[in-house]
């Protein structure tokens, strides 16, 4: 009598050969196939990207780096080294060419007209978002209405409102022009984001005798910190480099922004290229500053409500 022995489920794979226990772990390390292709996938995305990082900053780098040599040295070999480096085209260009001068009112100008666009449309977005009522929400459809507007077909009206008002070559008027131009998309945007934020907040404030003021300063505020940066950052730029209403409202040379200087700066020195050079890297320091400083919270803004 023979007897026949049975291996063990435990063992072997059903069809005798392969043990169970190797070929769960081949299923729980998964296909090497997939895992390559997954990997070849991230690595040509990952090579993508940096390729298309490295042709964006080629301009500024050469920029910087022709702003550190002298123009003969740029003549002789235009793609070199700025090796020793040679400031005295920064020194050119902020004194003599008054660069400082157009520096410091675009600063002032920008900052300015950003914060005011960015807290009238604070206060504006978050009544619209927490207060039900059809008179808040035609409101917000006159305030959300300026979006579609072309706003450089009113540069005569608002020409001769700011002449009347005495505010032609003013920067004040400049500055009003730009906070009133940044409030739909300021509103449009803060607001959104205030409706994402849950009623209990309010009502748990409520409970706790803060008043709509202070739930608005001390509760939601904090929690809409990555839109603010994202509402600076999309405000600064545009009013940074815009050159057409500084041309039409500004005439006193004193009262120059960047961008309207940068012309004038151009026809001056049109031939000596490294002051060129110098300028257009003073000019956009404070756009790199800005983004270096505010890129977290921009991508939080830009991503947020993304996984729901």
């Amino acid at each position: 009598m023979t007897a026949t022995i049975t291996p063990s489920n435990a063992d072997t794979a059903s069809d005798g050969r392969t043990p169970r226990r190797g070929r769960s772990a081949a299923v729980a390390g998964g296909s090497p196939r997939r895992r390559q292709k997954v990997t070849a996938g991230g690595v040509a995305s990952s090579a993508f990207l940096w390729l298309y990082a490295a042709i964006s900053i080629a301009p500024l780098l050469l920029m910087l780096s022709n702003s550190l040599r002298t123009t003969q040295d740029m003549a002789r070999q235009p793609l070199g080294l700025p090796l020793p480096p040679n400031f005295t085209s920064y020194q050119k260009a902020w004194i003599t060419a008054s660069f400082d001068t157009y520096f410091f009112n675009s600063i002032f100008v920008t900052v300015a007209s950003v914060l005011l666009s960015t807290a009238v449309s604070l206060l504006a977005a978050y009544a619209f978002a927490r207060t039900k009522s059809k008179l808040f929400t035609t409101l917000e459809g006159v305030f959300l209405s300026g979006l579609m507007l072309p706003v450089y077909l009113a540069i005569l009206p608002l020409f001769f409102m700011l002449d009347a008002a005495g505010m032609v070559s003013n920067l004040w008027g400049l500055i009003l022009v730009y906070g009133a131009l940044g409030i739909p998309f300021s509103t449009f945007v803060l607001s959104s984001f205030f409706r994402q934020l849950p009623i209990e907040l309010d009502e748990a404030a409520r409970l706790d005798g803060a008043g709509p003021f202070s739930t608005f300063w001390r509760v939601h505020l904090p929690l809409v910190k990555p839109a603010i940066a994202t509402v600076i950052v999309f405000r600064f730029v545009p009013v940074w480099n815009d050159f057409f209403y500084p041309l039409i409202l500004i005439r006193d040379q004193n009262s120059y922004t960047l961008p309207v200087g940068i012309t004038r700066f151009f026809g001056e020195y049109q031939t000596d290229w490294a002051t060129l050079f110098a300028g257009l890297t003073l000019a956009t320091i404070p756009l790199v500053v800005l983004f270096l400083l505010a890129t977290k919270q921009i991508v939080s803004g830009l991503t947020a409500g993304m996984s729901k």
